[in-house]
């Protein structure tokens, strides 16, 4: 990284634009950069700080501390602009902090926010890359490879710091080299081993839990089976190594008790099973003998009923043997019935028909009939040709009303266009006058809306600052509010503190076991503990209410960061409305609209007017022709007219002929048509009638033929013998059912043990069923007996191989929760494998310090001629400490080492400075290997005499091998002398200002 340019504008003491050319001060590889105290030596440093990482360094960024100068004009913004290269790329960063400027209208600030700007420089110029703050953050950052610190303290080199880390102690120096390496992911990797310790201790003590909690279910379910005077698991507790042990031999005697139990069960079982069974069947034979006797008793009933029903069962066989007969019959029956029903349709026809004959045709035959059919359809086929001399004939009259209608619409159309032409002239001047009008309404318009848009932009911000200012009001009355409620919920809460820490001795109290020693005093004996006094506040009480103060905080800040925001937002919408009150804006608004309005309506009749001018002055071109087309039309309808006359004359000429009285063809037509159909329909119902009556006889001979056939005399008995079907069926289910009746009553009375029962004395079903229901309930008893006893075995088994998995998976656990703790112990350095008690993230930095020093000592050698070494020392601390941070000189006169803190002043600079170097070096090692090209040593050379001053000098020239260049800030004069390039900061009463200086000039 090389610094090129620098520019500051109301920065710190700078007031007036101040620009440093760091090109020209690296020339000579090392620059002075003096001035008086006060003047702003190190406001240079702090806007290379601010450029890149947009804050200043250390304690100048505290809360309230403002950037800006208090010497510089308040309509000048303060900005800082550096130029620099890093990672090849030259780059140019603007800052700009947030601050207050006057309004552009009106009295009284308002705040700007915050910018930045990152550019570079390309083959092309400079190239615009962001203007987002946490990008450009995020850029530099990346480029340079150092967070804000780590560049404070390896490119502006604070000797100060240095001295104090020489004189500090081993802690003090494990933080700043912590905030300069990032070591905090061996501090995590600590705190990783320490949470997985506690894990795997909890995973071991829950495992234990559960196991005493297996034992516990395995002494429930052993129930009065074992012997629980014998239970050992009161006098064992979690951790406990023989817990194992002692679960395994109890589960072990209450499976035996159990088991024995089951047993003596299982044969009770079997006798009372026995007993059963034998009762069981006495029961069935009682029910199956009272079965019987009621199945003989009900056979011999149903035996009589059936002999009594015979003189009926007789009468239905011959009404169902006629019905037969019947049957055989009924389709005649039903042919003859169809035949004459169809006769008297067909005789009914033709009298109708006959009816509308003329009288001279009424007695004809069909042969007759159907003659003067086919004359009639002779004379309807020589009407054809008529027909069509008629349609020509219509279509003539027709033709001649549509001339008769062109020549009266063309000449109204002529007349029309007549009085159109006329009025040509004053049309077209009139639409001409309307599109001028509408082109300037459109130039109006666009000239209002110039106008419109801003005003309506204003007045939104001006509406948007009103509404902000109300909020605002509201706002800050809620805030006053919650101010309230947080100082009363933290009086309550410090209340309660006090009074819970007054009665505290009564909650240490509650916390004391007899034979154990008190966290207090340390005695095992408590002879009086302290009680709660009434009103005693508890920690839940007082957690309570802190809880309560810290929501009240935490509502009271989100309303003053919204109330800050409001006010933020109010201020840039009061900038962006302007002086104006939101009336004044609105009414000013209001009447650009409605003349924009008013404009914009009437220029949007231009297109309108214009198309309506180039439309009449085509109409004009097209009436102008036609004119005289209409003219060469109206004589060739004069002559169509003439023809169609002398035409229709000679076809109505002849149809008169031809409709013999009738007023059209089409009448003659139809009335023949009508003779037609009704010959034609008299001469098929004649037909129809002969070939009924055919039929009719032939289904009366077949009906006799049938009646002869199945045994009757006459045809009405043939019919009076028909029943219908579903008659028939029920006749038929009603003997089918006496039939099935007798054969079941025989099969009934043939049966041997049905009989035998019949005579045997009346059975007793019920007692039987007695006797049986009480040896099933012992049975029952004994069988729950049986089931207890079993399912005690089998849970009390599942129980021991749950007991016997956890107690296995317990020993895992215990050897990773011994390596962990190893670890964990190692790492913390509380082990006592750990002989020199260092932390894990204390050893990483004793590397990085053995690093710095090595690097150190190469400077130190050569500042103080040979005579000091830094050597880095893991001595362990003594008592509590401790080690692994030390830091020692060796004296190469005395063959001594000791610690840094005994160096004197000139000394402790030499060593500071190279310190500082050598942190450098590593620290940019550390950070992916960024050149750093430009350093800035902060004070200290007050303390050296002139030998030293040379020796120091050439060690900072030599960094120029190396291309560097070093910025020096002192106030020794006698450094003005010996560096040549300088850049003196001059304090004055209206702001410091910058020169650049050489030696030469100076003297």
């Amino acid at each position: 990284m090389r610094l090129h340019r620098l520019a500051v504008t109301a920065f710190g003491p700078f007031a007036e634009p101040q620009e440093i050319d760091f090109d020209a001060l690296s020339g000579a590889g090392i620059f002075l950069l003096h001035g008086p105290t006060g003047a702003g030596k190190t406001s240079v440093l702090d806007a290379v700080c601010y450029a890149l990482y947009g804050s200043v360094p250390g304690p100048r960024q505290a809360p309230g501390t403002s950037l800006r100068s208090d010497h510089a004009a308040a309509d000048t913004p303060t900005e800082v602009t550096l130029e620099l290269t890093a990672g090849g790329r030259r780059l140019e960063i603007t800052r700009r902090p947030e601050q207050d400027r006057p309004k552009k209208r009106g009295t009284g600030t308002t705040k700007d926010k915050a910018q930045s700007w990152l550019r570079e420089r390309t083959g092309e110029g400079w190239e615009a890359l962001s203007r987002s703050h946490q990008e450009i953050g995020e850029e530099i950052e990346q480029l340079l490879g150092m967070s804000r610190e780590q560049f404070c303290q390896v490119v502006l080199l604070p000797q100060g710091e240095f001295a104090k880390f020489l004189r500090a102690d081993e802690a003090a120096r494990g933080r700043l080299l912590g905030r300069l390496f990032d070591t905090r992911r061996f501090a995590a990797v600590e705190t990783l081993l320490g949470e997985r310790r506690r894990a795997a201790e909890a995973k071991v003590r829950a495992g234990d839990e559960k196991v005493l909690h297996t034992a516990q279910r395995l002494a429930q379910a052993a129930g009065d089976s074992a012997d629980l005077r014998a239970w050992p698991m009161p006098g064992h507790q979690p951790g406990d190594p023989g817990l194992a042990g002692a679960v395994r031999a109890w589960a072990a005697v209450a499976r035996c008790a159990a088991r024995e139990r089951r047993t003596v069960a299982e044969y009770a079982l079997a006798a009372v099973e026995g007993r059963y069974a034998a009762a069981r069947r006495a029961a069935e034979d009682a029910r199956e003998l009272d079965r019987l006797q009621r199945r003989h008793a009900e056979t011999t009933r149903r035996a009589a009923l059936l002999a009594e029903a015979e003189p009926e069962r007789e009468r239905v066989r011959a009404l169902l043997d006629r019905a037969r007969r019947g049957a055989l019959v009924a389709p005649a029956l039903e042919m003859r019935g169809a035949a004459s029903a169809a006769h008297l349709a067909a005789a009914h026809a033709e009298t109708a028909a006959r009816s509308e004959l003329p009288p001279m045709f009424r007695e004809a035959g069909a042969e007759q009939l159907a003659g003067i059919e086919r004359d009639l359809r002779g004379d309807l086929g020589a009407l054809g040709a008529a027909r069509r001399d008629e349609q020509r004939s219509a279509e003539i009259g027709r033709e001649r009303a549509d001339l008769e209608r062109e020549s009266r619409a063309a000449e109204e159309a002529h007349l029309e266009s007549a009085q159109w032409l006329e009025r040509w002239d004053a049309t077209r001047a009139g639409l001409q006058e309307r599109a001028d009008a509408a082109q300037q309404a459109a130039t109006l318009a666009e000239q209002i809306a110039g106008k419109l848009e801003p005003a309506r932009m204003h007045l939104n911000f001006a509406r948007r600052r009103d509404e902000l200012a109300a909020e605002a009001e509201r706002t800050e009355r809620e805030l006053l509010t919650l101010r309230e409620d947080s100082a009363a919920a933290r009086e309550r809460w410090l209340e309660l503190k006090e009074a819970r820490l007054r009665g505290i001795a009564a909650e240490l109290a509650e916390a004391l076991v007899a034979g154990e020693a008190c966290a207090v005093c340390g005695c095992a004996e408590h002879p009086a503990p302290a009680r709660p006094a009434p009103g005693h506040v508890d920690r839940a009480a007082e957690d309570a209410a802190h809880g309560v103060f810290e929501r009240a905080e935490q509502a009271r800040a989100d309303v003053e960061r919204r109330l800050a925001a409001t006010r933020q937002a109010r201020e840039e919408a009061a900038t962006a409305a302007g002086d104006a009150t939101t009336a004044e804006l609105l009414d000013l608004t209001s009447d650009l609209s409605a003349r924009h309005a008013a404009a914009h309506a009437a220029a949007a009749e231009l297109h309108t007017a214009r198309e309506r001018l180039a439309r009449a002055e085509r109409e004009h071109a097209a009436r102008s022709a036609d004119r005289l087309d209409a003219e060469r039309r109206a004589a060739a309808r004069a002559s169509r007219r003439e023809a169609l006359d002398r035409e229709q004359a000679s076809l109505e000429e002849a149809l008169a002929q031809v409709r013999e009285g009738a007023p059209t063809v089409a009448a003659r037509t139809r009335l023949l048509e009508d003779r037609v159909r009704i010959v034609s329909g008299a001469a098929t119902a004649l037909r129809r009638a002969e070939t009924t009556a055919a039929r009719l006889k032939e289904a009366d001979d077949q009906l006799a033929d049938a009646a002869f056939k199945a045994g009757f005399d006459t045809i009405e008995a043939a019919a009076e013998a028909v029943l219908p079907d579903y008659e028939r069926t029920a006749l038929q289910h009603r003997l089918d059912a006496w039939q099935a009746e007798e054969v079941m009553l025989a099969d009934r009375l043939a049966e041997s043990d049905t009989a035998a029962a019949g005579a045997l004395p009346p059975a007793a079903p019920e007692e039987a069923e007695n006797y049986a229901a009480r040896a099933a309930a012992k049975l029952r008893t004994a069988g729950s007996a049986f089931d207890a006893a079993r399912v005690r075995c089998e849970e009390l088994d599942r129980l021991s191989r749950q007991a016997e998995h956890e107690l296995r998976a317990l020993g895992p656990l215990r050897e990773a929760y011994d390596r962990v703790a190893r670890l964990a112990g190692l790492t913390a350095g509380t082990s006592a494998d750990n002989e020199r008690r260092m932390r894990l993230e204390a050893y990483v930095l004793a590397a990085r310090l053995e690093q710095v020093a090595a690097a150190a000592t190469v400077r130190l050698l050569r500042m103080s001629g040979g005579r000091y070494t830094l050597v880095h020392s893991d001595a362990r601390a003594s008592g509590r400490g401790r080690s692994g941070l030390g830091l020692h000189v060796v004296d190469a006169w005395t063959g001594s080492e000791r610690d840094t803190a005994t160096l004197s002043g000139g000394e402790t600079f030499f060593a500071s400075l190279a310190l500082a170097l050598g942190l450098a070096d590593v620290v940019t090692d550390e950070a992916g290997g960024m050149r750093l090209d430009t350093l800035f040593i902060d004070e200290g050379f007050g303390s050296l005499d002139d030998q030293a001053l040379d020796e120091v000098l050439d060690v900072l020239d030599s960094l120029r091998e190396r291309d560097r260049s070093v910025g020096i800030v002192s106030h020794v004069a006698d450094l003005r002398t010996r560096v040549q390039a300088q850049l003196e900061v001059v304090k004055q009463r209206g702001g410091s200002v910058v020169r650049h200086r050489t030696a030469a000039l100076t003297d």
